[in-house]
């Protein structure tokens, strides 16, 4: 439940609460989407591999605001030395999600939501998996999510049709969103409230 539902569902929550707060990012993703996937239509699995923005921002998502501080634990099977660090055989590891995603040697204004630092130059397509360990989103190596394209699939669709298919905006009387975190955990403190009103044509939304 918790990789398959939470964590597709918070880094929505999360990237909306970031995109309300910065409106731009919230129109070139609704930009990008109505160029590949017009407003005749919702969109389909077969439009995510086009949605390279779209993805850069669950990217983002899952880089700043991981839905748990630490990786599922492992245990060293032989001695090893990372980073000049000795892991004695026998030892727990765990990683933490939240410093690892938040690391300045690694990622520049790491405080900041910006989904073009995960756009590539050459524009080839962008993918939600982190294989290098600049932050967690579905692990890597033979521990791996097993569930990375379905994974994948939920969360760049969720985002798209939330993106497609409603104008978001603050509340009235509301400047900007609370980003603070709660205590003991790393969703947000106060849950997201926003204003959704429908863009497409009114026969492509479910009825009942």
């Amino acid at each position: 439940m918790l990789a398959a539902v939470d964590n597709p569902s918070n880094a929505v929550e999360w990237a909306m609460a970031e995109m309300l707060n910065e409106p731009e990012i919230l129109q070139r993703a609704t930009e990008e989407i109505d160029k590949v996937v017009g407003k005749e239509r919702l969109v389909q699995e077969s439009d995510l591999p086009k949605l390279n923005y779209v993805k850069a921002c669950a990217r983002e998502a899952f880089r700043l605001h991981p839905i748990a501080p630490f990786n599922v634990p492992h245990v060293s099977t032989t001695d090893s030395v990372v980073n000049n660090y000795l892991i004695p055989k026998g030892s727990h590891v765990l990683l933490s999600r939240q410093e690892l995603g938040r690391n300045p040697e690694v990622w520049n204004e790491p405080h900041k939501f910006i989904p073009e630092r995960h756009l590539k130059s050459d524009g080839s397509e962008v993918v939600l998996t982190e294989p290098n360990l600049g932050f967690i989103s579905f692990s890597t190596g033979r521990r791996s999510c097993p569930g990375v394209a379905l994974g994948t699939s939920m969360t760049v669709m969720l985002f798209a049709r939330l993106f497609h298919g409603f104008s978001w905006s603050v509340p009235p009387n509301v400047s900007r969103i609370d980003l603070s975190e709660s205590v003991g955990d790393l969703l947000l403190a106060k849950p997201l409230l926003a204003t959704a009103k429908p863009r497409l044509p009114m026969d492509l939304y479910p009825k009942d």
